[in-house]
C-alpha cells in the first residue's frame, strides 16, 4: 500500500485531501503542530498522527519514515518581516527529510503566476518554496493553482461579501485583471491523482478551471448565482493593495492578515499558460467545473451546513496557543475569574443545544452592542474581530472557530471551552457547561483571564463593571432559550 504523508492537515486544503486519500486506498500519516485540532474529525482514527514543527529536522525526519509521497500544503498567512526566509527554511527542512527517507515524490500546491513578472511578497514566497522542492534530490510535482472556489475558502468568502454588501463598488484596477479560478473539487482531484502518476516528474504544472474571467466578472457571476442584481464596479487607480485590504477587512469577515496576501496576488493576470498536466491526469468526462457551477456548489454546501473545512480555522499569527492550565498549575500566576452558576428546569440536552450553537448568527445572548464594539476594536488593531462566524450553525469540533474564539476543548453534552484569539494584554478563556440535577440542570459559566503585566490588570479592571451585565445576561438568556425550546417541543 502506498504510504502518503500530509502536512497542513488542519488547514483548508489538507483537511479535505486526507479523507479523499483514505478513500482512494492509501495509507495516510499527518504531520501537524496541534494534534488536538484533529480530535473530532471523522477520519482521525484512520490516520497516523505525528506532532512537530517544520522547523524541527528531527521530528520532520521521523514523520517521513516509510513514506512514499509527501504533500506540502503549508503556507504562512503572516505578514511578519521574516516570513519569506522562514517559509524557505521550513521547505528546505522538509526537502532534506524527504531525501534522507528516500521518499519517492513531493507534491506541493503553490499559486498561479505569470512568468517574468514582479510578484507580490507572498506569491514570490510561494514560488520560492516550489523552487526549493524542484532543486532537491526528490522529484517534485509543483501545482500552481489559481483562485480556489469552494465553500469555506477565503477567496470565495471575499468575493461573496464584497458582492453582497456593495451594490456599487469603487475597486482597485486589479478588478480588470484576468484570473482563472478553479473549483476546490478539481484541486483535490489533481492532488489525489498526483500520487499514482507513474512517470518520474520534477516540474511545475499550471492548473485552473475552464473559465478565464476578470475579477469583476467573477463578482457578478456570484451575484447571478446568489440571485442578486448585477453590481456596478468602478476601477480606480488610487487604491493600493494595502488600502484595498483595509477595505476588504471592513466589509467582509476576512481579517486583514489574510486579505493582504490574497489581494496582493491579484496584481497581475493569473491564467494558465500550459496544460501539460492533461498528459498525466486525464480530464473528467464532464470536464473541469465552470466557475458559476463551483459558486453554486459552494452556496449549496453552506446552506446545508456541510462545510468540511474553512479559512476561519486558519491559525491566527500571534494568537495564544497554550491550553488552559489545570487549577494546580495556577500557583504563582495572577488569574482573574468570573463564575456564574444557575439552576434551570430545562434538561441538560436542551441547555447543551443552546451552548453548542452560541455565536455566529445567533450571537452571544447578551449586550450585542458591547460584543460588536469589542469586535470592531479588535479589527482596528489588526485582530480577527467578531465576524469570522462559525463553520456549522449548531455543531462545533475541537479547533473550530466561533467568532473571536477557538474551541479548545469539548465534552459534548457537558462542557465547551473557548480560547480567546482577540488582541488583548493577556490570555483568556470562556467555559460553558451543564450538568443534570433532580429538577432539570445546573448551568456553569466561567471566564478565566491571565493578565500580562500592569496593562493586563488595568484591562480587566476597566471591563469589570460590564461583566455583571454581559455574563449575567448571557447565563439568563441561554437558560431562557433552553426552557423555551422545551416548551416549544411539547
Amino acid at each position: 500500500m502506498t504510504h502518503v504523508l500530509v502536512t497542513g492537515a488542519t488547514g483548508y486544503i489538507g483537511g479535505r485531501l486526507v479523507p479523499q486519500l483514505l478513500d482512494a486506498g492509501y495509507e495516510v500519516s499527518v504531520y501537524v503542530r496541534a494534534p488536538w485540532k484533529l480530535r473530532d474529525v471523522p477520519w482521525r482514527e484512520r490516520v497516523s498522527v505525528f506532532k512537530g514543527d517544520l522547523s524541527d529536522p528531527v521530528a520532520t525526519r521521523r514523520a517521513m519514515n516509510g513514506v512514499d509521497v509527501a504533500f506540502y500544503l503549508v503556507h504562512s498567512m503572516s505578514a511578519g518581516r521574516d516570513f519569506v526566509s522562514a517559509e524557505k527554511e521550513a521547505a528546505q527542512v522538509f526537502a532534506d527529510a524527504a531525501s534522507a527517507a528516500e521518499v519517492r515524490r513531493i507534491v506541493y500546491l503553490g499559486g498561479l503566476h505569470p512568468d517574468n513578472a514582479t510578484l507580490s511578497k507572498h506569491l514570490a514566497s510561494r514560488a520560492a518554496v516550489g523552487q526549493v522542492f524542484l532543486g532537491c534530490t526528490v522529484p517534485a510535482i509543483v501545482f500552481q493553482a489559481g483562485i480556489v472556489i469552494g465553500s469555506g475558502s477565503a477567496s470565495f468568502e471575499m468575493i461573496r461579501h464584497l458582492t453582497e454588501v456593495l451594490p456599487y463598488m469603487p475597486a482597485p484596477r486589479w478588478v480588470r485583471n484576468h484570473v482563472q479560478p478553479i473549483a476546490i473539487r478539481d484541486v483535490l482531484r489533481y492532488l489525489v491523482q498526483a500520487v499514482s502518476i507513474e512517470e518520474e516528474l520534477n516540474r511545475t504544472f499550471d492548473i485552473g478551471g475552464p473559465d478565464t474571467l476578470r475579477y469583476g466578472q467573477m463578482m457578478n457571476g456570484y451575484a447571478v448565482e446568489a440571485g442578486l442584481p448585477q453590481r456596478h464596479i468602478a476601477a480606480l487607480p488610487v487604491l493600493t493593495p494595502w488600502l484595498a485590504s483595509q477595505w476588504v477587512s471592513l466589509v467582509s469577515p476576512v481579517p486583514r492578515q489574510i486579505a493582504v496576501p490574497i489581494i496582493a496576488s491579484l496584481q497581475n493576470d493569473c491564467v494558465v499558460e500550459e496544460t501539460d498536466i492533461d498528459r498525466y491526469i486525464a480530464l473528467p468526462e464532464e470536464g473541469l467545473i465552470p466557475y458559476r457551477t463551483s459558486v453554486r456548489l459552494a452556496l449549496t454546501r453552506e446552506a446545508e451546513g456541510q462545510v468540511e473545512t474553512s479559512w476561519q480555522s486558519a491559525t491566527v499569527p500571534g494568537a495564544p496557543s497554550d491550553p488552559l492550565p489545570s487549577d494546580p498549575d495556577w500557583a504563582g500566576h495572577t488569574v482573574f475569574t468570573d463564575l456564574r452558576e444557575r439552576e434551570s428546569t430545562a434538561s441538560t440536552g436542551a441547555v447543551w443545544d443552546v451552548i453548542e450553537a452560541i455565536g455566529g448568527e445567533k450571537g452571544w445572548h447578551s449586550f450585542p452592542l458591547a460584543w460588536a464594539a469589542r469586535g470592531w476594536i479588535d479589527r482596528i488593531v489588526g485582530g480577527v474581530g467578531m465576524r469570522r462566524g462559525r463553520r456549522h450553525p449548531s455543531r462545533v469540533n475541537s479547533g473550530d472557530v466561533i467568532d473571536v474564539w477557538r474551541v479548545e476543548s469539548i465534552n459534548r453534552g457537558r462542557m465547551l471551552r473557548l480560547r480567546a484569539e482577540m488582541r488583548m494584554p493577556g490570555r483568556g478563556w470562556l467555559e460553558l457547561g451543564v450538568e443534570p440535577t433532580e429538577n432539570g440542570s445546573r448551568y456553569r459559566q466561567r471566564a478565566v483571564y491571565f493578565p500580562k503585566g500592569l496593562t493586563g490588570r488595568l484591562y480587566w479592571a476597566v471591563l469589570l463593571p460590564f461583566h455583571g451585565i454581559i455574563f449575567n445576561g448571557m447565563a439568563a438568556s441561554i437558560l431562557r432559550d433552553a426552557e423555551q425550546a422545551m416548551v416549544d417541543a411539547t
